[in-house]
């Protein structure tokens, strides 16, 4: 199975989540909704979930294996900082 197609939609906040992604599989599947969570100045993965009726939350999709994760994380990471850098580069700088 290969991502096809990562999409990050950044938020324009402060706080601790940075972007919402979603990720497409092999062009067949797509999953919505992964957040990127920034933490102790380290960005990570949250995937999507849903609160239970005692108020705790559970992923509704998630990778089964460790090394599944890692790679999910590495790409959807790799993209995001496309995306910032993108963002850096659109800015007009000032002139003096």
């Amino acid at each position: 199975m290969q991502i096809t197609d990562i999409r990050v939609r950044k938020m324009n906040s402060d706080g601790k989540m940075k972007a919402v992604v979603s990720v497409t599989f092999d062009n067949a599947f797509v999953v919505h909704d992964i957040k990127i969570i920034e933490n102790q100045g380290k960005l990570f993965i949250a995937m999507p979930s849903r609160k239970t009726p005692d108020g705790e939350f559970k992923d509704i999709a998630h990778p089964i294996h460790p090394d599944m994760r890692e790679t999910l994380q590495s790409a959807i990471l790799a993209k995001f900082d496309e995306v910032v850098q993108a963002s850096y580069e659109e800015v007009p700088t000032a002139t003096a």
